[in-house]
């Protein structure tokens, strides 16, 4: 009765040895772009430990190597090597870092630390393409795409994202104070109450959690949906679950600060209440990933049911 599985034992012994040479190839690889870069690499990893718009980039990379490493035997089950398909992104690379190198005191310093690290993320997936082949490279989209997240957002970008927040949350903010019957005057970003005024701030945009918020509805749409539309939607919806989860931290600091102790405009909860509403945020997105896994789950019409 045993020896029917001795092939298929064998076949799961071979494949690990050749993926091993391979890995070993495109580590090396991957050591030893990494050390070319090691100046923008030493920038990078201070700027994230830092700075609280990039603290996420830091993680990223470790992430991608755990999703790689959970869908091994999908990605890995087909193995070559293609140098057409690297080039594709090495000879980008070199562009790029060429304009980091030589171009780069022409940019801003967080700038030139996004292009510098964007480089680098086109040489490791080339070096990916050419270890493991094209067909590795197409069945490992997901996480080379999610590595690009490592790159820090640039001035202009940021300021946009920071802006938008600044103004969905005041949105949503001044339709939760209409709801909850509290008079406020709003000017720009700035409400006006009886006893208290409050600003939605750069600062009060809530970018970390933000962000946060997004990496990790991206994660769950990947691992629990399978349609693309699916996997769209919830990222969408976690796009305005994190403005709203900060107009409701502003909304109840400012209700809080109103009618308890206005200390708590200063207090912990302004300042380190974050992951209390990244929870909030959490459990808002939680009845939409249910709702959408439960209709994949369901038969299309015409399907039959076997017996």
């Amino acid at each position: 009765m045993s020896s029917p599985t001795q092939p298929q034992s064998a076949a799961k012994i071979a494949l690990p040895a050749s993926v091993t040479r391979r890995v070993l190839l495109c580590a090396s690889w991957f050591v030893a772009i990494s050390l070319v870069f090691t100046t923008p690499l030493t920038r990078f990893v201070r700027y994230a430990l830092s700075n609280d718009n990039a603290s996420h980039a830091i993680l990223i990379p470790a992430i991608c190597i755990w999703i790689l490493y959970l869908e091994r035997e999908r990605i890995f089950a087909t193995l070559g090597s293609d140098l057409r398909s690297a080039s594709l992104f090495f000879l980008p690379g070199c562009l790029a870092a060429a304009a980091c190198f030589i171009y780069g005191t022409h940019f801003s310093e967080l700038n030139q630390l996004s292009l510098c690290v964007f480089a680098l993320i086109l040489f490791w997936i080339a070096g990916f393409a050419f270890s493991f082949g094209r067909t590795a490279l197409r069945r490992a989209s997901f996480p080379l795409t999610f590595l690009l997240l490592t790159i820090p957002i640039p001035d202009f970008l940021l300021d946009r994202a920071i802006y938008l927040l600044q103004k969905g949350t005041t949105e949503i903010a001044a339709v939760l104070f209409d709801w909850s019957g509290v008079p406020a005057l709003r000017d720009g970003f700035v409400f006006h109450l009886a006893r208290v005024n409050i600003e939605v701030a750069r600062e009060c945009s809530g970018i970390r959690s933000s962000l946060a918020l997004i990496i990790l509805a991206i994660l769950v749409a990947h691992f629990y949906l399978r349609s693309f539309w699916r996997r769209a939607a919830l990222v969408l919806v976690g796009l305005f679950v994190m403005i709203l989860k900060n107009a409701v931290r502003v909304v109840a600091l400012t209700l809080l600060a109103s009618y308890v102790d206005p200390s708590f405009l200063y207090g912990n909860l302004h300042h380190q209440g974050g992951v209390v509403f990244f929870l909030v945020g959490l459990v808002l997105m939680a009845p939409v990933l249910w709702w959408l896994e439960r209709g994949e789950r369901k038969p299309t019409a015409g399907t039959s049911v076997s017996a």
